[in-house]
């Protein structure tokens, strides 16, 4: 979504029952800041880091991105911010659409984990069959 006077551009990520809702605002540098705190404090790991800054190498372009995540774990919270990055910058330059669903940032990530059924110890672990 872009808003009226095209100050910033807004998507939605998701992944597992983690949702990201991206703010991309064009800036002098890239730079996050995610539920009113630092990127580095946030995701404290090179890799969690990696994976969120990943949809940006494309674009020569700088942004100033602000999240709201909710829901699921850290790992989850990451790729749906990458999918909502990566959303949020095809509405800005859609030009850039083949390169990112090449990579598989624009598809929603559907494994969640399944439901317990009754009678059964986990989602598919029966318990143990005896004869007598």
């Amino acid at each position: 979504m872009v808003t009226k006077d095209n100050k910033y551009i807004e998507a939605v990520g998701r992944r597992k029952t983690s949702v990201a809702r991206v703010r991309l605002t064009p800036g002098a540098k890239n730079s996050v800041s995610i539920n009113d705190s630092e990127f580095e404090k946030y995701f404290p790991t090179k890799e969690l880091q990696r994976t969120v800054l990943s949809a940006l190498t494309d674009t020569e372009e700088k942004f100033h991105i602000t999240a709201k995540l909710s829901g699921g774990g850290i790992s989850s919270q990451s790729e749906a911010l990458r999918h909502g990055i990566a959303r949020a910058l095809i509405a800005h330059e859609p030009t850039l659409r083949t390169k990112l669903k090449v990579k598989g940032f624009l598809k929603r990530d559907p494994r969640a984990k399944e439901r317990r059924k009754f009678g059964l110890k986990k989602a598919r672990k029966a318990p143990q069959w005896s004869k007598r």
